[in-house]
């Protein structure tokens, strides 16, 4: 079961904080898929199919300079052709 997560994240200014945090996901979780982060939205998602750790994982961002403010899941539906 897949799973996708999206995090909110404060203090990311720009590219290179959106790669950072990317960066740290995928070294935290070498799993995750579709790791991604919007300096716009305050966020990163990613989707996993394991049962993940939230408190290593935000201890993991804060430890990076930036402040993880929430980890929130729900399942993930791959999609078909054009989004139905």
């Amino acid at each position: 079961n897949m799973n996708k997560y999206t995090l909110n994240i404060d203090g990311m200014m720009c590219s290179m904080c959106e790669a950072h945090i990317s960066d740290t996901i995928r070294k935290a979780l070498p799993n995750a898929k579709k790791v991604s982060a919007s300096r716009s939205k305050k966020e990163a998602t990613f989707i996993i199919d394991e049962n993940i750790n939230e408190e290593d994982l935000k201890n993991a961002i804060d430890q990076t300079g930036y402040t993880c403010l929430g980890i929130k899941s729900e399942p993930y539906q791959k999609k078909g052709l054009f989004g139905f």
